[in-house]
């Protein structure tokens, strides 16, 4: 040990290759118990996200809204505002009656923050007669399914009484399910409802799942249930309603063969470079053990198959085929200039090992801090960091002891042969390159402004790529709410859902509605689920547009076309801004006017003013956001109008329309992309710091990790034409695909300057090493980015349900790889070139 380099003793591919049983003893027991992990992952839609809300309902004897708002919900407020972990406070003042919502912090225990609301309100100065209960509202407590009741020989009073003697007790009992309710019961006095599925009257059973319950495994345990109750009951048809499990399904399979596709096509780039199916093999092995290896770790963590890590998984297939391909690129040049296949594994790892491993290090320093990043996008993105650092690892792990194994079992010592080589189709390729560097280098200054031109282009794009927070999905499914004027009695409400379902009847693509009215009380309200058929001509957002576009005016009543949700946080619409001031007809008269303006405008749709009511003349509703009163904008977008467009468009309207002492305060999807990018700047800059870091300790100095940091900016510059070309909304999934850059990019620069400073110490000056070592490293870098590239392709194009979801991010990966690549193969070795004078070196260029 005292006469190895640093190198040698920290390459772990020679104790692979002194002991080799043991390294496949090990690989073998880690595949198989990936393969046991992989069997106990679930699918989902996305992560367990979880919005904790507590509602305070407190009553008493007022006769007005504004005594109520005065006497009881203000004294809420102020008693509740400062508790610890309240991020927002909204409230709904009403004759005798007073809701305050508490928004909590993320990861707050709703038991324990209910006990302390209790505490502070014991203490709260309020109405001798007032009574007040607090009950925590958990949003990941959501219908999964609901399965309508019908028969041609028994009337709904019959149904009612067969489904809560043997239907509802029997779903109850199901596994995974919190609570079933009957819809339909017209003749109930308290809270009478209205279903109707196929155009037929109806009752209806709505399955509500456990917080923590897997919406797939619940669904399947009750469609099991359900077959079971249609046999024993004859002459009542239970008929599937509405679901979330298709589409999970449907996207999971869509992801999953996308990620089959990433796999073949990274695999099928290799040969081409290698010429040998023996190191293409060996290559590519690296890609089912290190997806075996990341379900162990998944499912230690009690991670799901979702959206979000199917996406890192199908994503991370050309990375982490990237330290094989280096490894086994580096014996088999060693092999092609004559060494024994033995010796060419222990020098090549020599060489590389140490390189290969700071850079895949840096990516793990990209995605841990994305893993361990908090709030709301914590919870979404904790799965996505860690999946990727999981699998990177495992690779890096692969690549350092399996692949020099096998390539000194597998591949052949092969003589040099000039003539063969020289006519080779990347001889042409590394001599092209070598003049177009041996150019850059007489040309300095030129290239780095090119590369800066590039970059202040790439950052002059940004304004012109729309901005949106998660994009429109083609779920093959909808929701149509209308509210007609408070008090109308659920026979009257159901008159308008027949009006709109006749419409909706209309559209050939429509396979089925499912209508609810009356639904929590709200008797003046009502919801059609419509789902489409599978084979459609019309994408679900162009046919909602068509569907807004023949709704007849209905008097007094208000319709939105809405989104399923991809996740329910509670919001009803993307565009919500509240109108904070202290005259409440200041307010409404504001925002009627702001509704008016906005709505000769393209793309706003379903325009609604809300958080403040009248009936008969009186104030029936004030509405209050943190203390102040408000009155709600919202709506939803059309026509491809973007979160960011519509923002820009309301601020400009409302410079032209608001009074003084009237201000906006926006929530919905434009708060969520104003947290995303925050969120994601502070985690930008860690994930920085965290490169850094490990550069500083590969290259023992400040100048080198300077040159390779170069390359980040690079990546901005295709990222950012290709969200422009493609239009593609800059949101919460665009960011990840930047961050994701920062990893993959800077990887390649790593591999190229190590070299470089390999070949100087080995005494060439700087220039030479550099010419030297860029058509070397020309290969290894080209490979592992048409590995990556082509890796990502099947999901950049957008293929399979909710496809709208996961291409952005591969879109962003490809443009700025390929530009990072390009540049960072000119620009590097310049800056190398420029900053070498700077380093304490005997070597000068």
């Amino acid at each position: 040990m005292a006469g190895q380099s640093l190198r040698e003793r920290w390459n772990i591919s020679r104790l692979a290759l002194k002991y080799p049983w043991l390294t496949l003893g090990f690989w073998v027991a880690l595949s198989v118990a990936g393969i046991f992990a992989f069997g106990s992952l679930k699918y989902a839609l996305f992560p367990d996200i979880t919005f904790p809300v507590l509602v305070v309902n407190g009553s008493h004897s007022s006769l007005s809204a504004e005594d109520t708002e005065a006497n009881l919900t203000r004294p809420l407020e102020q008693r509740l505002k400062n508790l610890a972990g309240v991020d927002k406070v909204r409230s709904q003042s009403y004759p005798g009656q007073s809701v305050v919502s508490l928004a909590l912090a993320v990861g707050t225990d709703l038991e324990a923050a209910k006990r302390e609301v209790q505490t502070a309100l014991a203490q709260a100065a309020l109405p001798a007669d007032a009574t007040v209960t607090v009950a925590p509202v958990n949003l990941n407590e959501t219908a999964v399914a609901s399965y309508a009741i019908q028969s041609d020989t028994s009337d709904l009073d019959t149904l009612a009484k067969v489904a809560r003697a043997r239907i509802v007790p029997a779903l109850e009992k199901v596994p995974g399910v919190l609570k079933v309710t009957l819809l339909g019961e017209r003749g109930l006095a308290d809270n009478p409802t209205a279903v109707r599925f196929g155009g037929k009257d109806a009752l209806a059973v709505q399955v509500i799942k456990r917080a923590r319950a897997n919406t797939l495994e619940v669904v399947r345990s009750v469609d099991q249930e359900v077959e079971r109750l249609r046999q024993a009951l004859t002459g009542i048809e239970l008929r599937l309603a509405a679901t979330q499990a298709d589409y999970i399904r449907e996207a999971s399979q869509a992801t999953v063969e996308a990620l089959a596709l990433a796999v073949a096509l990274s695999v099928m780039v290799i040969f081409p470079f290698l010429g040998s199916w023996r190191a293409t093999l060996i290559s590519a092995l690296a890609i089912p053990i290190s997806l075996l290896g990341t379900f162990i770790v998944m499912a230690l963590l009690g991670f799901n198959l979702e959206t979000i890590t199917l996406l890192a998984l199908a994503l991370v297939i050309g990375i982490i085929i990237d330290d094989a391909i280096v490894d086994v690129e580096n014996i088999a040049r060693h092999l092609d200039e004559g060494e024994s296949p033995y010796q060419a594994a222990v020098l090549a790892t020599d060489e590389i090992g140490l390189t290969v491993t700071a850079a895949t290090m840096t990516i793990v320093a990209v995605f841990l801090p994305v893993g361990l990043m908090g709030g709301v996008l914590g919870q979404f993105f904790r799965p996505f960091g860690i999946t990727v650092s999981a699998a990177v690892i495992t690779s890096l792990l692969v690549a350092r002891t399996l692949s020099p194994l096998l390539a000194s079992r597998w591949l052949k010592a092969r003589p040099h042969r000039p003539a063969k080589i020289e006519a080779s189709w990347q001889t042409g390729l590394v001599c092209r390159y070598r003049r177009i560097l041996t150019w850059a280098l007489e040309h300095r200054p030129a290239v780095i402004a090119l590369a800066l031109a590039s970059f202040v282009a790439g950052l002059a794009l940004i304004p012109l790529i729309p901005k949106g927070f998660i994009p429109h999905l083609d779920r093959g499914e909808f929701n149509v709410q209308f509210a007609a004027s408070l008090g109308t009695p659920v026979e009257d409400s159901l008159a308008v859902a027949k009006q709109l379902e006749d419409i909706l009847r209309g559209f050939p693509d429509v396979a089925a509605i499912f209508t609810t009215v009356g639904e929590r009380g709200a008797s003046h309200r009502g919801l059609l689920y419509v789902k489409l058929r599978e084979e459609r001509t019309l994408k679900t957002f162009d046919l909602q547009d068509q569907l807004r576009d023949r709704l007849p005016p209905l008097e007094g009543v208000d319709v939105s076309v809405e989104d399923i949700p991809f996740v329910d946080n509670g919001a009803q619409k993307p565009l919500e801004v509240a109108l904070l001031g202290q005259d409440l007809e200041q307010l409404q008269s504001a925002a009627a006017a702001l509704k008016e303006r906005l709505a000769k405008q393209p793309g706003f749709a379903d325009l609604a003013v809300g958080g403040a009511g009248q009936y008969e003349g009186l104030t029936v509703e004030i509405s209050h956001l943190d203390g102040e009163r408000a009155v709600y904008l919202s709506s939803n977008l059309s026509r491809g109008l973007t979160i960011g467009e519509a923002t820009d468009r309301v601020k400009a309207a409302a410079k032209t329309v608001l009074p003084a002492g009237v201000r906006l305060s926006f929530g919905g999807d434009t708060e969520n992309v104003s947290n995303v990018f925050g969120g994601f700047a502070a985690t930008l800059v860690l994930s920085v710091v965290c490169i850094l870091g490990v550069l500083l300790w590969l290259f023992r100095s400040w100048t080198d990790p300077l040159v390779v940091l170069l390359s980040l900016p690079l990546s901005v510059v295709g990222a950012m034409l290709a969200q422009f070309v493609t239009r593609s909304d800059f949101g919460m999934i665009s960011v990840i695909g930047i961050i994701f850059l920062l990893g993959l990019v800077n990887k390649n620069a790593i591999i190229l300057v190590d070299y470089i400073n390999q070949l100087r110490a080995g005494g060439l000056a700087t220039r030479e090493a550099i010419l030297k070592a860029g058509p070397i490293r020309l290969r290894p870098i080209l490979m592992t980015t048409a590995a990556a590239i082509l890796g990502m392709l099947p999901i950049a194009l957008g293929l399979g349900a909710g496809a709208e979801l996961r291409a952005p991010m591969a879109i962003a990966i490809i443009g700025g790889l390929l530009t990072s690549t390009l540049l960072s193969l000119i620009v590097v070795p310049v800056a190398y070139s420029l900053f070498a004078p700077l380093k304490e070196s005997k070597h000068t260029l």
